[in-house]
């Protein structure tokens, strides 16, 4: 496990796949559609790897409909107002995220979250999970004119934590999310834990660590 070669003044994570997850409620939503459409249900393990993706892996895995398609942006609609309906009914933690928390407050260290959730999802989600509630910074989807993998979001939470990008860690489990850390000039940890998205593989991704649980991001810390 690569260790930072600088004095880390804040952490920062996305959300679905490395903090929380919400696999089996965006599941839930998507197959609430095929319901009524009188398909058969799939298994969730085979939406599991899209969900970082969110709307757009949901509705490829479920009808096979990609965003260029005339009718993803009708399916998109009607599965973000089932989504809106059962944002916590199975959402959670991953296990050790509240140890981690914790230990980073205690270590006063700033951290915080940058998802490509919408602000309107993201907000009742992090309502309803209390473990999160000391994030310094929560930067969505629509918070900047672009989502990851621009580096926009991540610079905007650096500055609210105010610090410099080049003092953050970012931990995801998308390779957007490494792409969009390395370009904001931040270090960068590939969550192995999280979604990871078709394959799972992230040897690629050009990540300068990888954590294989949320409390190993605390050896990268140094922190007990």
């Amino acid at each position: 496990m690569k260790l930072p070669s600088f004095a880390v003044k804040a952490v920062l994570f996305d959300l679905d796949g490395t903090l929380v997850d919400s696999a089996p409620d965006l599941a839930l939503a998507v197959e609430r559609m095929r319901a009524a459409r009188q398909l058969p249900a799939l298994p969730l393990e085979g939406y599991r790897p899209h969900a970082s993706s969110g709307a757009r892996g949901m509705i490829q895995v479920a009808f096979g409909v990609p965003p260029a398609d005339p009718a993803y942006e009708s399916l998109k609609r009607e599965f973000l107002s089932h989504y809106e309906q059962c944002l916590l009914q199975h959402t959670r933690c991953f296990d050790g995220v509240d140890e981690l928390v914790d230990t980073l407050a205690q270590g006063q260290m700033p951290w915080g979250i940058v998802t490509n959730k919408a602000q309107r999802l993201t907000d009742p989600v992090l309502a309803g999970l209390p473990t999160l509630s000391g994030a310094g910074a929560v930067v969505c989807g629509d918070t900047t004119p672009w989502p990851k993998p621009h580096p926009a979001p991540l610079r905007e939470a650096a500055r609210r934590l105010g610090v410099s990008p080049g003092a953050c860690i970012y931990v995801g489990d998308d390779e957007r999310d490494i792409v969009a850390g390395r370009e904001a000039g931040m270090f960068t940890v590939a969550a192995r834990y999280g979604y990871l998205g078709v394959g799972g593989e992230t040897g690629h991704w050009g990540a300068d660590a990888e954590v294989l649980s949320p409390l190993q991001v605390l050896k990268l810390l140094q922190l007990p």
